[in-house]
């Protein structure tokens, strides 16, 4: 319909109206790729500076000058560096995001599960900057909260789930706080992260998962089917 009204509305109009008209209407989807371009270029450009200098080194002015804008430009969407780099890990983490197993065996499930985890981690690609990102958090609550809730949260889901789902057959004793399980493992996982105190690898993945399922999950799957 919207293009019918454009064209009524262009008839009515005089030639030289008309022109403009058309150009402004033109121009609105040429700005809306030209935003999005300039966007992904700084996304890509603050990852690729951390990734090369480092957190410490990254700038809202290193990361303008490689995507070719405008400090403002950046100002205008983001308000630091740590939401530009939040964001840019986040586009990448969810481009590379696999589903989690349900076998019916939740002991392996898991094993598996914080395995791949720690993987990405230990890869010098995404570990160091989100350690760095963590601490940042510690002095900036608004963008620890943002880093949870964007970042975390929405990837711990799935396990979450079937930690819930492990409750609902038997496998897991209701009476536990699911989320408190997964703080658990996860706090393993960053103190690893953040104070490199030993490698981040499928051996210690299963540890912990074996430690803090240890006597917890049973073998009585379906009990509520």
């Amino acid at each position: 319909m919207q293009p019918l009204l454009v064209v009524k509305t262009i008839r009515a109009v005089s030639f030289p109206a008309r022109i403009a008209l058309m150009a402004a209407v033109v121009s609105v989807p040429r700005r809306s790729r030209r935003r999005e371009s300039s966007r992904l270029a700084i996304l890509d450009s603050a990852i690729a500076v951390c990734r090369q200098q480092g957190y410490a080194r990254l700038s809202i002015e290193a990361i303008a000058a490689r995507a070719g804008v405008g400090k403002h430009t950046i100002y205008r969407w983001w308000p630091s560096k740590g939401a530009v780099l939040m964001e840019a890990l986040d586009r990448e983490m969810t481009a590379g995001a696999a589903m989690f197993p349900d076998t019916g065996d939740l002991v392996a499930d898991m094993r598996a599960t914080i395995t791949e985890v720690a993987r990405i981690q230990a890869d010098p690609d995404f570990g160091p900057p989100l350690a760095a990102l963590i601490a940042e958090a510690q002095l900036d609550p608004d963008g620890g909260r943002e880093l949870l809730e964007r970042l975390f949260k929405p990837r711990r889901a799935p396990i979450l789930e079937r930690l819930r789902r492990a409750q609902l057959r038997g496998e897991l004793p209701e009476s536990l706080d699911a989320e408190n399980i997964l703080e658990v493992i996860f706090g393993a996982l960053y103190h690893r992260l953040l104070l490199r105190s030993g490698p981040l690898d499928a051996s210690y993945a299963a540890f912990i998962v074996e430690v803090v399922l240890a006597g917890r999950a049973t073998s009585r799957p379906g009990r509520h089917a």
